[in-house]
């Protein structure tokens, strides 16, 4: 990380200082007015405002919370360790990107002065751009739109090793600049910067599963979502059934606890997803969409497509 932006987060906070006097802990008061501890962004966001960051306060234990915004932590240095949904133990090192939605609950033990992370606050609405921004559906994205919609789904953080991945690297750091700098009329560079960092991370999104703190059953989910996302057209669950060496009923049921959906709606969703990225970006006609996506019934195609978005393909492209 550049020196003079890490040496800027590394300095001391007033909150920090109280705790390292006071030997105390961190004050729920600066995050929320609830008595269940959910960190609220009105305390954390200036009004008006979409995105903010703040060093994460070291020197404390950080009790079990969640929060009503998404959160995105960056691991400038150091190494920082994190409970999440009072199961998972992870440590996230330099480099590390972790994505939180609003049903997940965090603890974080004490970090030492070395241990620099940057919590970044961003409201739904943020999101907006950014997510055009990325033409294929896939698990980043879906997981985003779940925690946007507040869709409560077991499958609620993201982990990302990020450390060489170089171009996600320079994006995160240029945010922060501008986040710092806090110069007007930046919302919308920060909207397309988070675009693209999501972008880089679909390419090599494959590292969520490698982290150790999933368990089989994730990792098993994480690979049926990804055959979706790359067979919408033909798959099936008996392929994915022949794959994985398990039984249908085993994946389904699996399918079904942490997602709410089986195998045939989430390859439906995947399908008209494609159809709606098609009818925005080209000029295909419709037709043409519905054998691309892989469907030959047209009446069964307009008639889902209608109970999902409530008007024909054709009157989606117009709107």
């Amino acid at each position: 990380m550049n020196a003079e932006l890490l040496s800027h987060l590394r300095k001391i906070t007033e909150e920090e200082r109280e705790i390292l006097q006071q030997h105390g802990d961190i004050r729920r008061e600066l995050y929320t007015s609830r008595q269940e501890f959910v960190i609220d962004n009105k305390k954390l966001l200036e009004r008006g405002h979409l995105i903010e960051i703040r060093p994460h306060t070291r020197f404390a234990h950080f009790p079990k919370h969640r929060h009503n915004y998404v959160e995105m932590i960056y691991m400038c240095c150091g190494n920082t360790t994190h409970i999440i949904n009072d199961q998972h133990t992870i440590t996230l090192n330099e480099g590390d990107l972790l994505f939180l939605n609003q049903n997940a609950t965090q603890e974080i033990l004490p970090a030492g002065e070395n241990d620099i992370a940057v919590n970044f606050i961003i409201l739904p609405e943020f999101f907006d751009r950014s997510l055009t921004m990325m033409e294929r559906d896939n698990v980043l994205r879906r997981f985003l739109i779940s925690a946007l919609s507040q869709d409560i789904s077991q499958i609620n953080y993201l982990l990302f090793r990020a450390k060489h991945i170089l171009p996600v690297q320079n994006l995160v750091e240029n945010m922060l600049w501008t986040l710092i700098d806090k110069k007007p009329y930046t919302n919308s560079i920060n909207q397309v910067t988070m675009g693209l960092i999501f972008m880089n991370l679909s390419v090599f999104w494959d590292t969520p599963l490698q982290d150790s703190s999933r368990t089989p059953e994730e990792d098993m989910i994480f690979y049926i979502l990804k055959y979706i996302e790359m067979h919408y057209k033909s798959g099936s669950l008996a392929d994915v059934s022949a794959r994985l060496k398990l039984p249908d009923y085993q994946i389904s049921r699996l399918l079904k606890k942490y997602t709410g959906h089986n195998f045939k709606e989430l390859l439906q969703q995947q399908k008209l997803q494609q159809a709606t990225y098609f009818l925005t970006n080209t000029e295909l006609p419709v037709d043409r969409i519905m054998e691309n996506i892989g469907y030959n019934n047209s009446s069964y195609f307009y008639r889902i497509f209608h109970n999902t978005y409530g008007c024909s393909p054709g009157e989606y492209r117009r709107k």
